[in-house]
């Protein structure tokens, strides 16, 4: 690897650039980030020098995103919402529990493993 330098005032800095395009991460690839940080640090260390953390935890947040879609889906098929029209909060606060349920599943399989 060879590294050029460009001056800046008194010093020479190494001129660095990102290998990966930025991508953005949603809510479950930062709760994967945090949870590499602070409990899985020899792993973080290595997907971030190795340049893969970002599409690891875009991965992550993808996956995520589709296992809550279908297990919220599974669980309106076997546990009926009801009716909007007649009863708006009855039927946000059941679809609030559905997804909590589902999201409980999810951050124990694929968040915090």
């Amino acid at each position: 690897m060879e590294l050029t330098y460009s001056p800046q005032g008194d010093y020479l800095l190494p001129n660095l650039t990102l290998s990966e395009a930025e991508t953005t991460i949603g809510k479950y690839g930062m709760m994967r980030k945090t949870f590499l940080k602070t409990e899985r640090k020899g792993m973080y260390a290595h997907l971030m020098l190795s340049g893969q953390l970002n599409q690891h935890l875009a991965e992550v947040d993808r996956t995520a995103r589709e296992q809550i879609d279908r297990t919220m889906q599974e669980l309106l098929a076997s546990h009926p919402a009801p009716d909007k029209a007649s009863d708006p909060l009855a039927w946000t606060g059941h679809m609030n529990n559905l997804k909590q349920q589902a999201e409980e599943l999810i951050l124990a399989e694929l968040i915090y493993h």
